[in-house]
C-alpha cells in the first residue's frame, strides 16, 4: 500500500463519511450515528467473510496498514476532543444546569470515579473468566474511557416527551461534564498503566483537582474573553473565527499549563452557548455559529464511528475476545445503575428513583468520546481487548439502547 500522509488519511475518512452519509440520506434514512455504526459493523463482517472466502484478497491487512498510518493519539486526544466537547456544550442550557447543579456535579465527578472502579473491577473479573490476562490498572483504563455518556439521542426523546425539566437538565448536564471529568480520570489511569505516574489515592486526587479545577478556570477565562470580543462587534465571519480560536487556542494553552483541555472546552462552550448566544450575537451570527458547530460535531462523530468500524475489521477476533466484549454489556449497565443510585437518593423528592434511574441507566449511551479514547491507546494486546469491548458496547448502546429509549419513556408514562 502506498505511503499515506496525514492529509491523505483525513481525505479518505471524509470521503467515506460523505459517501455513506449520502447513501443513508438517499435510501435508508437512519439516524446518522446509527447508520455509521451499523455500516461499520456490516463492513467488518463483509471484510472478514471475504478474507475467509478469498484468502489472497487480504482486505484486513490493507485496512490494518491504512490504520497504522493514522496517529490516533495526536488526531483524537490533541484535536478532535476539543471540538467535540465545545460543540456539545454549546447546546446545554445554563439555567437547567443551575437548576440541577447538585445531581449534575455529584454524578459527573463522584459518579464517574465510582463507575470507573466498578467497571474496571468487573472487566478484570470477566477477562480472567474467559482466560485473558488483563492487569487491573488496564481494566481501570477501560472503565475510565467507557464511563462518559453521550445523550444526544436520549435528549431528543426526552424533549419530545416533555419530561420534567430537572430530569432533562440532569441527563444533559451530567453528560457534558462527565465527558471532561472522564478524560481527566482516563489520563491519570493511563499514565499509571503506562508506568509514567504512580496510581495512589493522594496523587490521583491532587492531579484530578489540579487538572479539572484548572481546566474549569481556563475555560471561564477564554470563554469570557471571547464573549467580550463577540459583544463588541457584529460580523458573523469574525465571530465564528473567534469561537474557533477559543477551541484551538484554549486547548493548546491547556497543555503547558498542565490543566484539562476537555474541561476547559466544556466550560467555554457552556459560557458562549448561553451568555454569548443570548447577549453577544445578532440573530444572523447566532444562526451561522450554531449551524457551523453542529456540522463540525456531526462530521467528527461520523468519522469516529467509521474509524471504529474499520478498527473492528483490523482486530484479530478470538472467542475469548468476543466473549469478554459481550459480557461487558450487562456488566456496564449494572455498574451504571450502581454508580448513580446511591447519589440520587439525596434528590429522590425532585427526581423520583422509579423514573430517574431507568432513564439514566438505559439512557447512558456511549459514543464518540469513548471511541476517541479507545482509538488513542498505545498499540498492544490490551488495546485490542479494550477496543473490542468498546466497539461492542458502543454498537449495543447506539443500536439497542438509543433505538428503544422512546419505548422506555412511554412505558414509564413520563409523557
Amino acid at each position: 500500500m502506498l505511503s499515506l500522509s496525514a492529509f491523505d488519511a483525513a481525505a479518505i475518512v471524509v470521503v467515506l463519511v460523505a459517501l455513506l452519509g449520502y447513501l443513508n440520506h438517499r435510501y435508508v434514512r437512519l439516524a446518522p450515528s446509527v447508520a455509521l455504526a451499523l455500516t461499520g459493523a456490516l463492513a467488518s463482517v463483509v471484510v472478514v467473510a471475504l478474507d475467509e472466502a478469498i484468502p489472497s484478497s487480504d482486505l484486513s491487512g490493507l485496512i490494518r496498514q491504512f490504520l497504522s498510518k493514522v496517529d490516533f493519539q495526536t488526531a483524537l486526544l490533541d484535536g478532535m476532543l476539543s471540538f467535540l466537547l465545545f460543540a456539545g456544550a454549546l447546546h446545554v442550557s445554563l439555567e437547567h444546569v443551575k437548576a440541577g447543579k447538585g445531581p449534575i456535579l455529584t454524578l459527573s465527578t463522584l459518579g464517574v470515579v465510582a463507575s470507573t472502579f466498578l467497571i474496571g473491577a468487573g472487566f478484570h473479573f470477566i477477562a480472567q473468566a474467559v482466560g485473558i490476562t488483563a492487569p487491573l490498572v488496564w481494566c481501570l483504563v477501560f472503565g475510565a474511557l467507557i464511563s462518559p455518556t453521550d445523550p444526544v439521542a436520549v435528549l431528543g426523546v426526552l424533549k419530545a416527551a416533555k419530561v420534567p425539566k430537572l430530569l432533562e437538565a440532569t441527563v444533559g448536564g451530567e453528560s457534558l461534564f462527565n465527558d471532561g471529568v472522564g478524560v481527566v480520570v482516563f489520563s491519570i489511569v493511563l499514565a499509571a498503566a503506562s508506568q509514567a505516574e504512580p496510581l495512589t489515592v493522594g496523587h490521583a486526587a491532587s492531579l484530578f483537582a489540579l487538572e479539572a479545577g484548572g481546566g474549569a478556570l481556563l475555560g471561564l477565562v477564554v470563554g469570557y474573553v471571547a464573549f467580550r470580543a463577540m459583544r463588541a462587534i457584529d460580523n458573523y465571519n469574525v465571530e465564528v473565527m473567534i469561537s474557533l480560536a477559543v477551541v484551538m487556542g484554549g486547548y493548546a494553552l491547556a497543555r503547558p499549563l498542565h490543566v484539562s483541555g476537555p474541561v476547559a472546552m466544556a466550560v467555554a462552550g457552556l459560557l458562549i452557548g448561553n451568555h454569548g448566544v443570548a447577549l453577544a450575537m445578532s440573530d444572523v451570527t447566532r444562526d451561522y455559529l450554531l449551524k457551523f458547530w453542529s456540522l463540525i460535531d456531526e462530521i467528527l462523530n461520523a468519522a469516529l464511528f467509521l474509524l471504529i468500524g474499520l478498527e473492528g475489521v483490523a482486530l484479530t477476533w478470538t472467542p475469548a475476545l468476543a466473549a469478554a466484549a459481550l459480557i461487558a454489556i450487562p456488566m456496564i449497565l449494572s455498574a451504571r445503575l450502581a454508580s448513580t443510585a446511591p447519589f440520587l437518593v439525596f434528590w429522590r423528592r425532585q427526581l423520583p428513583l422509579s423514573t430517574t434511574l431507568p432513564i439514566l441507566t438505559w439512557g447512558g449511551l456511549r459514543g464518540g468520546i469513548s471511541i476517541a479514547l479507545a482509538l488513542a491507546l498505545p498499540a498492544g494486546p490490551m488495546k485490542d481487548l479494550i477496543l473490542a469491548a468498546t466497539y461492542v458496547v458502543v454498537l449495543f448502546s447506539v443500536l439497542v439502547q438509543g433505538a428503544t429509549m422512546d419505548r422506555l419513556v412511554r412505558r414509564l408514562r413520563l409523557t
